[in-house]
């Protein structure tokens, strides 16, 4: 597939899409075959072996699939994609492929709760020492870093609570020891953020989320460098967790509007973000588009913009949490983010649900604390819908 030479709203919609379809088709068809047939054997040889371009069966490659890796490959500068049938896939796949007993991950603290999961109980299971730094504090990152690992896990902003970590400075550490760093860029986008442009091997991305942008199709994504790549795509194609066309293609039409949603999503959880943090009821309001926010200079040098999800903390306990959730008329209280719709719930039953309050409040996750994913609608609409909801909310509840 040619380079495209072109900023990123042209890239989302035509990568993947420079080449004419059959029968003059001008959008992705969703090719559902499991196979695909072949009347010269030396042909079917080369395709198989890698020698030539092409398909055999679907749960290694697809055509309607290929056009989505492709998308995310050339929004984020890389060599190669690769895709799965969820975000957790593309995790779980990344690092069992390329870790191994006596092997070491060195991580954050503040990783999405299934990635916790992984790090606190699968990967252990299988002899990988992991090693969960404190979230910001770079130096230790750097400290562990130095001591020796195999892979440097970021995942930056991090859900819940939006904390940024510098992808340049610690990719160079991890680079000093031969450590492949991976990021999730989910809550950054490649609109915002590319990770290898800082220094990082590998970029995963749970589909599901701000790239398909719909709430409708499930999917996850890898891409970086070539021979990484490969080797995590050798190992998910035994594993067989791998994409549908049909979420591949409505993923892959998600992405022609990420830009025009991603703009629009980052201006109007700023808006939101300085509304709540002058309200008498919040305690306090996480978005690194805030000045007070402690990664805000970070997320200046290596974001063009913040994000669309936020999150805030009421005063009082989760009773005030419990109160004003449901009396929110403009988004839908649900386990996910990245919509167009706006999305809202606490990390105990979201983000977080597979930790005890313990655990979490460990990682500084309080249970007044709300994570709400902006989305598309009017921003005054959202926020008077947050003022009738604050209403509710009954001090020292």
């Amino acid at each position: 597939m040619s380079e495209l030479n072109a900023k990123k709203g042209t890239t989302s919609v035509w990568a993947g899409e420079t080449e004419r379809f059959a029968d003059g088709a001008t959008t992705t068809p969703i090719v559902k075959s499991v196979a695909f047939s072949y009347d010269d054997l030396d042909e079917w040889y080369a395709v198989a072996t890698g020698k030539s371009e092409g398909h055999i069966y679907s749960r290694n490659t697809n055509p309607t699939v290929h056009v989505l890796e492709e998308k995310i490959r050339l929004l984020e500068g890389a060599e190669a994609a690769t895709s799965f049938a969820t975000g957790m896939g593309a995790i779980s796949n990344t690092l069992f492929a390329l870790l191994g007993p006596g092997k070491r991950v060195v991580s954050i603290k503040d990783t999405y709760g299934g990635t916790s999961k992984l790090f606190l109980e699968f990967l252990p299971h299988y002899n990988v020492e992991v090693t969960l730094c404190e979230t910001t504090d770079h130096e230790q990152i750097e400290a562990e870093v130095a001591k020796g690992c195999d892979i440097l896990y970021l995942e930056t902003p991090t859900n819940p609570t939006l904390k940024v970590i510098d992808i340049k400075r610690l990719s160079a550490a991890a680079r000093q020891v031969g450590a492949i760093v991976v990021v999730d860029n989910t809550f950054g986008t490649p609109i915002n953020q590319n990770p290898i442009k800082l220094g990082a091997h590998l970029v995963v991305h749970s589909a599901t989320k701000f790239l398909c942008g719909h709430s409708d199709a499930m999917g996850g994504l890898l891409c970086g460098e070539k021979e990484l790549v490969k080797k995590v795509y050798a190992f998910r194609e035994i594993n067989g967790a791998s994409l549908q066309a049909d979420a591949a293609y409505l993923i892959a039409r998600g992405m022609k509007t990420l830009e025009l949603r991603i703009e629009r999503q980052n201006a109007s959880a700023m808006i939101i973000a300085n509304y709540l943090k002058a309200h008498e009821k919040v305690d306090s309001v996480f978005y690194p588009g805030l000045e007070e926010h402690p990664g805000h200079e970070i997320a200046k040098e290596q974001m063009s913009g913040f994000g669309g999800v936020l999150s805030f903390s009421l005063k009082g306990s989760y009773d005030s949490v419990k109160t004003f959730l449901p009396k929110l008329k403009l988004v839908h209280l649900a386990a996910s983010l990245g919509s167009v719709s706006t999305l809202a719930g606490p990390p105990r039953t979201t983000s977080h649900v597979e930790l005890s309050e313990e655990q979490r409040a460990l990682l500084g996750i309080p249970e007044s604390l709300i994570r709400y994913s902006v989305g598309i609608e009017n921003v005054e609409d959202l926020i008077a819908d947050i003022e009738q909801a604050l209403s509710f909310v009954v001090d020292n509840q």
